[in-house]
């Protein structure tokens, strides 16, 4: 036991110390901040592109069309081919030409937009959202209808959900999007640590290998005590990783809001002037999102993510552990080996993906319990508060099948490690798991 915590040391302090360790881990929430940074600034940017649009409107459909910021209209009576030849003078930027309805009850008109400059998308969405309002109001008065019976007909419809078991906490209708878009996060979270960490494993056995060193190393320790050793002490820089950026990146969040000035309005009103929502109702809209995960059980979330980031990791580090002991210093050479253990994971990416729109379905249930999923998928799914008992057949498969490939592993490990100049396949990793000693 002395020497399995040895090695951990060796292989958690080597990694730890090393200037890429510190920078990656340092800079990567630097580098979130920067992100927010540049993202609120561009949001933030208000275009200097005026455009001075002169309105061709024989039939006199548009009755008014109000400015913005960056739009002006006016009208004229002249013709367009008059227009064509004296708009530079005249100071515009482009001619619209609006033809005449022939049916009043026409749902589609289609708008001529003279101009030698090209016409931005949002540009085109604004001015088409005015013509909208503009021919909607003249339609009204030709039909001889009231405008606010009209309205009235519009209603905005919501949903609340109620539990019908009054024991049961209600079910806010903004949890559904908080947890799809959270459970998202872990999922990906998982993913990516899979890969990384795993990988990290599988070059460090292959490092040793390449180099004898690990020769002088089975002298005085057992090849299960040395796997265990490489998987335990990069998990836990891993996990040191995790818990410095689960700390800094609140921190640099909340350092950058207030320099910088961000608040909850003026991402507001941004992201109503692009999509055409009312600040107030994006506000609020805000408001309860953040009101919702706030809600959220994160004493529980939080230390069943560490367990299925720990048996996740256990489970695949193992598997890269034995591949890098199976193969040399070319990593083409062991893609054949690889490939099982990265499509698992690749597919209980998407099925992560289907399970946040869905966290209750049958799919979610089995790929959850499902040891090669779990790891992902069930983390998606812990903002949803799935039912207690697949929770925990989860976690007891995922513990049992963890321990049965860490042992698999370590049978293919002991045997592996001391192989040199031959290249492994299936088969013969199947006759390493059966040898004596």
């Amino acid at each position: 036991m002395n020497k399995l915590w040895l090695i951990i040391q060796r292989e958690y302090l080597t990694r730890v110390k090393k200037r890429s360790f510190i920078l990656a881990t340092i800079l990567t929430p630097l580098a979130f901040g920067l992100f927010m940074v540049v993202v609120s600034v561009i949001f933030s940017y208000e275009s200097d592109d005026l455009k001075r649009i002169a309105i061709l409107d024989k039939e006199n459909i548009l009755t008014s069309i109000s400015d913005e910021n960056n739009l002006i209209f006016k009208f004229e009576e002249a013709s367009l081919n008059e227009m064509k030849k004296t708009y530079v003078e005249k100071n515009y930027d482009a001619i619209m030409v609006i033809p005449p309805m022939k049916n009043i009850q026409d749902t589609r008109l289609t708008v001529f937009y003279y101009s030698d400059d090209p016409l931005g998308l949002d540009m085109r969405f604004m001015i088409e959202n005015k013509l909208q309002k503009s021919i909607r109001k003249y339609k009204i008065s030709a039909l001889d209808l009231d405008a606010k019976e009209l309205e009235s007909l519009d209603t905005k419809v919501s949903i609340n959900p109620e539990p019908i078991d009054d024991s049961k906490a209600d079910v806010s209708p903004m949890a559904a999007g908080v947890g799809a878009a959270i459970g998202g996060v872990m999922g990906f979270i998982m993913y990516m640590a899979v890969f990384i960490y795993g990988t990290m494993v599988m070059r460090s056995v292959m490092e040793e290998k390449t180099s004898r060193i690990v020769e002088v190393m089975i002298s005085s320790v057992k090849p299960f005590q040395l796997m265990m050793g490489k998987i335990i002490g990069v998990g836990g820089v891993g996990l040191t990783q995790l818990i410095i950026w689960a700390i800094l990146i609140p921190i640099i969040s909340i350092v950058v809001q207030g320099i910088f000035g961000f608040d909850v309005e003026s991402s507001a009103e941004m992201s109503s002037a692009a999509s055409q929502i009312d600040p107030d109702d994006m506000q609020a809209m805000v408001a309860q999102v953040m009101a919702e995960i706030k809600a959220l059980n994160w004493w529980a979330i939080f230390p069943l993510f560490l367990f299925y980031f720990v048996g996740g990791y256990f489970l695949y580090a193992s598997l890269f552990a034995a591949v890098g002991s199976a193969i040399g210093d070319d990593l083409g050479e062991g893609q054949s080996l690889t490939l099982p253990i990265t499509i698992p994971v690749i597919l209980a990416l998407y099925i992560m993906m289907v399970v946040v729109k869905a966290p209750q379905s049958s799919l979610a249930t089995w790929s959850s319990i499902f040891p090669f999923f779990s790891p992902i998928v069930m983390p998606s799914r812990l903002a949803f508060s799935p039912p207690l008992w697949e929770v925990i057949v989860s976690m007891l498969v995922l513990i049992a099948t963890s321990l049965f490939f860490v042992w698999l592993s370590a049978r293919i490990y002991r045997i592996g490690i001391l192989m040199y100049g031959k290249k492994a396949s299936f088969k013969e990793l199947g006759k390493w798991l059966f040898y004596k000693g």
